[in-house]
């Protein structure tokens, strides 16, 4: 390393740090701030979002780049240079203006958003989509594209994916998931999904939010959990300050409880990244399929498994006496894992969960692409529920209003939802053979082996592997459809009574 790097990384620490402040204010904003502060708060972050692309992008960060130099063996440099030097080139071709209005249009967008959510009225949402389509449109534009421009969008979230690859493993795992969900639905074998929408305090599934993530090893000194509409996890200062949120439902217990899990993956990878290279490329996720399948493991690999449960169901059953006081393990067992085509992502099963995201590729693509219309979205949606899911929601509530991600400008990060499970199953996979009494562990609230596999194998190489060569280095093979539908096929074969 010389002199040059050493100035750089200093300038991109900064730009990192200046990225946290946007951060903490897109949090604020999700939880605690008053309504009336949307418009300051707008210019706020339009200011902050505007000053840290100004300073990536500076004449004196290509400069540096231009002279930076990092030893052979010298992996956390390479790392660094590698891909301050791709973030520098893709944010060098978007105009800061364009930054800051889509810090602005998002920020506005998100109030909307959540006001025509709660009173199910999408036109008054429309308009702001329309300006964030147009806005991304113009940044796909600016950063070119081979094919299509979806594609420069997604690479922001999935360094190196393209549409027509996501298209051909989403069109494979929908066949293998359709036919699938056709032998459950003729199963006589039904578990009584009813027993998770009964009363479930508030006052009580709040220490149980802390619990469940305390037991799988959230580290709370450096965290915390609020509430929101939402679920998100965010980090302000590398694996120092990593905040999660959650939702109540009091006749809806998963909500929560699986909600507050899957944030605790996610909040998991950013506490096991290393905290000497915060704010640095070395220290930072991989991609959002790899974030993703982190929270995916926790919630589903894990918390969905009868091995936890065998530990954890006594104590969440005294919790809830009225609600399930008569409920036997098993009982409680399968009603986690029903399998059935709803509305809400979110709250969808293991299966049928990727048809979701499948959904959203396909809409926000067409958007993108001027395929479909912002008027038109409520009918495409519901036409692409009733092909994919064979369920149309009964408003746009629970349609296409449900998701924030649009009115914050993330096109092209839905994918990564269905590349996490996929990931997720194929990590779990060799982490069982790693660890052969894996379950064992678990069903003890022993979690310890599985978070520093984890820990040793992902978190702590920051983004020194793509996606793709991180899965095939630790698992020895290419992503790939089979683990995860082995995992489901097997798992919801024992709970449907069907021969696997």
């Amino acid at each position: 390393m010389n002199d040059a790097y050493h100035k750089l990384m200093d300038r991109i620490r900064d730009h990192g740090r200046l990225h946290a402040v946007e951060q903490l204010l897109d949090w604020d904003q999700e939880t605690y701030m008053p309504s009336g502060g949307v418009k300051p708060r707008a210019e706020l972050t339009a200011l902050i979002s505007g000053l840290a692309h100004e300073r990536l992008v500076a004449e004196e960060t290509g400069k540096l780049l231009s002279d930076a130099q990092a030893g052979d063996d010298d992996h956390i440099a390479q790392t660094n240079l590698r891909e301050t030097r791709r973030a520098f080139e893709r944010a060098s071709r978007i105009p800061t203006a364009l930054v800051k209005e889509i810090a602005h249009a998002g920020a506005m967008a998100k109030d909307a958003w959540a006001k025509a959510r709660q009173d199910d009225k999408f036109q008054d949402f429309a308009p702001h989509l329309e300006k964030m389509v147009d806005l991304k449109k113009q940044v796909a534009e600016h950063v070119g594209y081979d094919t299509e421009p979806y594609d420069a969008l997604m690479d922001e979230f999935e360094p190196g994916a393209k549409s027509a690859g996501i298209d051909t493993l989403f069109a494979a795992l929908g066949e293998r998931t359709a036919a699938f969900l056709r032998q459950i639905q003729a199963s006589p074998t039904k578990p009584d999904f009813s027993i998770l929408t009964r009363h479930y305090p508030r006052a009580q599934q709040e220490p149980l939010s802390r619990r469940m993530a305390e037991c799988l090893h959230f580290d709370f000194g450096s965290g915390r959990i609020d509430v929101t509409v939402h679920p998100f996890c965010t980090s302000m200062g590398g694996a120092s300050d990593v905040r999660i949120t959650t939702r109540y439902m009091e006749d809806f217990l998963p909500a929560a409880m699986f909600g507050t899990m899957h944030e605790t993956g996610h909040a998991l990878y950013e506490q096991g990244l290393l905290a000497e290279h915060a704010f640095t490329p070395a220290g930072e996720a991989v991609s959002l399929g790899i974030h993703e399948s982190q929270s995916r493991m926790w919630e589903n690999l894990v918390g969905r498994s009868r091995a936890f449960w065998e530990y954890h169901y006594g104590d969440v059953q005294k919790m809830f006496p009225d609600s399930l006081g008569n409920v036997s393990l098993d009982e409680f067992y399968r009603a986690i894992n029903t399998v059935s085509p709803s509305f809400i992502r979110v709250e969808a099963d293991e299966l049928t969960y990727n048809l979701h995201i499948t959904l959203r590729f396909q809409i926000e693509r067409a958007m993108i692409k001027g395929d479909i219309k912002v008027a038109d979205v409520p009918e495409a949606w519901n036409a692409k529920m009733r092909e994919l899911l064979g369920v149309v929601p009964p408003n746009n509530t629970e349609g296409c209003l449900q998701d924030i991600h649009w009115s914050m400008g993330i096109f092209g990060y839905f994918p990564t939802y269905a590349l996490g499970n996929l990931y997720a199953a194929q990590f779990f996979d060799k982490a069982s053979t790693d660890i052969p009494d894996l379950f064992e562990r678990i069903a003890k609230n022993d979690h310890q082996p599985l978070l520093g596999w984890l820990r040793q194998n992902i978190h702590q190489h920051g983004q020194r592997f793509r996606a793709g060569e991180l899965i095939e280095r630790v698992t020895g093979k290419p992503l790939s459809i089979e683990p995860f539908m082995k995992h489901v096929t097997e798992k919801f074969s024992r709970v449907y009574g069907l021969k696997s």
